[in-house]
């Protein structure tokens, strides 16, 4: 049975020890799986529900520092605020997150 998550939700699961991270990625790529990648798609979730459409593919912030292990618990505790926040229907606390400077969108990839 395939379930299907936003990347919040994934994280979710994943920080509660509900899933395997390493089933979930990017087929035909080396880097693009497990927990990192759950973490980036929760950020992705956080910039499509602040109207900033972004690739599946696209890396800010600190994205490319998790695929490369290293970021640690603090990134961890933001990714939970993302995941928290994308749950809630509250578009004021949305763009507040946003704005942190690992999780907004940079400039140079909108279009």
């Amino acid at each position: 049975m395939i379930s299907l998550f936003t990347g919040s939700e994934a994280w979710v699961h994943y920080r509660n020890g509900l899933i395997d991270p390493g089933t979930f990625g990017v087929s035909g790529t080396d880097h693009a799986w497990g927990w990192a990648e759950i973490s980036g798609n929760a950020v992705r979730d956080l910039a499509a529900l602040c109207k900033q459409e972004t690739l599946p593919w696209d890396e800010w912030g600190r994205m490319s520092a998790a695929y490369e292990g290293k970021t640690g618990p603090e990134y961890d505790q933001l990714i939970d605020a993302v995941a928290d926040t994308c749950a809630k229907d509250d578009p004021p606390a949305l763009m507040h997150l946003f704005a942190h400077q690992d999780l907004a969108v940079p400039p140079h990839m909108l279009g």
